[in-house]
């Protein structure tokens, strides 16, 4: 086996993050602990953070198993071999230097008892979390990666100036840094750097789906990950006013003002669904849509669902921005949402273009990204 990791991402029983989709690859050939979210924000006086802060809590004070993503059919899968997942004892206040003193200790103790009960030494500690900087150079490590894939300082739900301070650390001390895309190697401008862009389980979203029981008949239009602030939901409310012969699907956790849509008998709401679950509804689609308004955050972005639309076939259609480049033939781009309704007048779903669509994503798959990873690593690990 190669040189093990210390993994700190967002929490394992969440939404699958490009993180995770490395380490359960990073794993078929070493161990690999993953560290749940220390977080990016302080907690703040509401019900969910609240919630959120208790769960953490009864983590942090018994073992616990941890749930494992779902199949199609619902049923958990087991988690791999050779991953171990931590609640981490650790305060989320970032930037706070209390608080970042108690991480390093707290933190840094626990898992060095864990690396030790794993019999794991000089591990590489690896993160896409800059608040995982309070532990370095408490692990004995290897080598140090940080993986950047959002820009921190629009990030909705993010302690933007703290967290900014926290990255710029990360970044001066990590011996590799690997970017998403350029904007964000433009903005870090790191001294060791490597270009690792999403990948994508091809395999998943390529291979024949059954139609979803609540995927309605007639034109869809599909849209799923989290509604949140950076969705146009005025403009998808006035493309459906504009095209009532088609229904605009709308999957996962509703994190925004969705009233526009209020009335609208055209639009469905199906809440989230397991990731393994949306080949099933994004093949059966008509288009498939990337409705984002024009934010920081979307500028710096690289999404995973613009590959795993691609990867399934269904025609593409999404506002501009900077990570469509390499994608830009097998994508319909507007100007912005307003321009989605004589996008879908011009769709092709022939077996000819779905083909075109999935071979520009075929070999970008997350066990490639995962062995170019390792490679870089390899190479720097002491």
């Amino acid at each position: 086996m190669g040189r093990p990791l210390v993994m700190f991402g967002e929490d394992w029983d969440g939404l699958p993050s490009s993180t995770r989709h490395l380490a359960r690859r990073f794993a078929e050939t070493r161990r690999v602990v993953w560290v749940n979210s220390i977080g990016l924000r302080r907690p703040r006086l509401t019900l969910s953070d609240g919630a959120r802060a208790a769960r953490k809590v009864a983590g942090m004070l018994r073992p616990r198993p941890v749930p494992a993503p779902c199949g199609s059919d619902g049923t958990q899968r087991a988690l791999p071999e050779n991953i171990t997942v931590l609640d981490p004892k650790a305060v989320s206040w970032p930037g706070n230097p209390i608080a970042g003193a108690v991480n390093r200790r707290t933190l840094g103790a626990q898992l060095r008892r864990t690396l030790s009960d794993l019999r794991i030494d000089r591990p590489v500690l690896w993160t896409s979390l800059p608040t995982a900087v309070d532990v370095v150079g408490e692990l004995n490590e290897s080598a140090v990666v940080y993986y950047c894939c959002d820009d921190f300082s629009g990030l909705e739900g993010v302690d933007h100036g703290p967290v900014t301070r926290l990255e710029k650390r990360m970044v001066s001390m990590s011996d590799l840094v690997f970017t998403t895309n350029d904007a964000l190697a433009d903005k870090l401008s790191p001294k060791h750097h490597a270009s690792l862009p999403h990948g994508v389980d091809a395999d998943l979203f390529s291979q024949p789906a059954d139609r979803p029981a609540d995927l309605p008949e007639g034109k869809v239009a599909v849209f799923y990950g989290s509604l949140a602030s950076w969705i146009d939901v005025p403009g998808l409310a006035a493309l459906a006013r504009q095209r009532p012969d088609w229904t605009l699907v709308l999957i996962g956790a509703v994190q925004t003002d969705l009233t526009p849509l209020d009335g609208l008998s055209n639009v469905r709401l199906l809440g989230s669904r397991p990731h393994n679950a949306l080949p099933g509804y994004v093949q059966h689609a008509d288009a498939a849509l990337l409705p984002f308004r024009d934010t920081p955050q979307i500028r710096a972005c690289n999404p995973l669902k613009l590959r795993e639309y691609l990867a399934s076939g269904s025609p593409v259609i999404s506002t501009d921005f900077r990570a469509l480049d390499p994608y830009r033939e097998v994508v319909q781009v507007a100007g912005d949402v307003g321009g989605f309704a004589s996008q879908l007048d011009r769709i092709d779903g022939s077996p000819e273009a779905r083909e075109r669509r999935l071979d520009t994503v075929r070999a970008e798959t997350w066990e490639a990204r995962a062995r170019y990873a390792l490679a870089e690593i390899d190479g720097i690990a002491k």
